[in-house]
């Protein structure tokens, strides 16, 4: 039996399938990522804002504090 020869075109054409694919997971990869990282940041901002409420500091006394080095 004869084996086929894949010419240069056909295997651009798989390659190009390849890396579409391969994008398309990658797209969704880092759009899962960007969701993970924005729901970190609102806990972040809720655990800060219950800390803010509990202390017994104004409001000017944690933006001095906050802006120090």
């Amino acid at each position: 039996m004869a084996r086929r020869v894949i010419t240069i075109e056909e295997k651009i054409e798989r390659q190009t399938a390849e890396v579409d694919k391969a994008k398309k997971k990658y797209e969704e990869e880092l759009d899962q990522l960007n969701i993970l990282i924005e729901q970190k940041k609102e806990l972040e901002s809720k655990e800060l804002l219950e800390a803010f409420s509990k202390s017994n500091r104004t409001y000017s006394e944690i933006m001095e504090f906050l802006k120090t080095k």
